[in-house]
């Protein structure tokens, strides 16, 4: 089952304590698509410049992603450049350039829009709504979105919320959605929307789900080398909805597997810089850290 994502194709510079790199391939829709790219066949939309490295389109296709969604427009690549201290869940943005990026207009091609699944990536949310317009029948939806657009466009993020089977954020943005601290509050109020499943990243301290009165935990894995957090979410929606994509149903058991693949994957980006550990990612790989996720959260009665 194919997935299309729908979202930002940037070029980032990122300084940690551990090293930096500078205008390496990034965006939400990137990272998304390398992720899933390990379960299911991903169509990638998005908008780039002129600029644009040969050699960065070439490493998407070589892992599958179609890029016939991928526009190439004159101008630059959008572009970001963030700083993290030791405490790596907070981000220090050092500078923003949207160039193409700031209008663009997602147009899903003929052979995107019969997608099994479709991502709504962080973009605005009259984008989202768009999108959703332009595909037919798709099996399953799922949009992530940010501060900014809610609380700049609350109704419309609300309208995507009502149009989609998954709505995937972090606790943050979920507190401010809400207006709430209470999570349990919080997910109520999205899920009385309709969505079927609520999917809240905590970072370091992993992910929950909510789902038909279910609340459902994935710890984060225990890692001793962490060098960028850069793209982690994007990479857990990735293995999230890859894995459901390539098990073709929504179950309750479906939904909590998903939760752990989604951990698995985004347990690996932040080893190393930008997108480097999804190219060396192999399926051995994420069965045996999937075993071990199994692991640390059974116990006997």
């Amino acid at each position: 089952m194919s997935i299309v994502v729908v979202g930002s194709v940037a070029l980032d510079s990122v300084e940690t304590p551990f090293g930096k790199v500078d205008q390496a391939v990034g965006g939400s829709a990137v990272y998304f698509s390398l992720a899933a790219s390990h379960y299911a066949d991903v169509k990638l939309v998005g908008v780039v410049g002129t600029d644009f490295p040969p050699e960065c389109a070439e490493m998407l296709r070589r892992r599958g992603v179609d890029l016939e969604g991928l526009r190439f427009e004159e101008g630059e690549t959008f572009r970001w450049a963030g700083r993290y201290d030791y405490n790596l869940s907070d981000c220090q943005t050092l500078d923003t350039r949207l160039n193409v990026f700031a209008t663009f207009r997602p147009q899903l091609p003929e052979s995107y829009r019969d997608a099994g699944v479709v991502f709504l990536a962080n973009i605005d949310p009259a984008l989202q709504l768009n999108v959703l317009q332009q595909v037919r029948r798709p099996w399953l939806t799922a949009m992530d979105t940010m501060n900014y657009w809610i609380s700049g466009k609350r109704d419309l993020v609300t309208q995507v919320m009502r149009s989609v089977d998954v709505v995937i954020v972090n606790e943050g943005e979920l507190r401010q959605y809400a207006g709430t601290y209470s999570l349990l509050a919080a997910a109520r109020e999205v899920l009385a929307l309709g969505p079927k499943a609520l999917v809240v990243k905590k970072g370091e301290y992993g992910a929950v789900m909510f789902a038909d009165g279910v609340y459902f935990v994935a710890p984060a894995y225990p890692l001793e080398v962490v060098r960028d957090p850069t793209g982690a979410g994007d990479s857990f929606a990735g293995g999230f909805l890859g894995h459901l994509a390539s098990e073709g149903r929504v179950t309750m058991d479906a939904l909590k597997r998903a939760l752990i693949h989604g951990s698995v994957v985004a347990s690996y980006v932040v080893e190393d810089f930008g997108v480097r550990r999804l190219l060396t990612l192999r399926p051995d790989d994420v069965s045996q850290r999937y075993q071990e996720f199994r692991q640390f959260t059974h116990f006997e009665d």
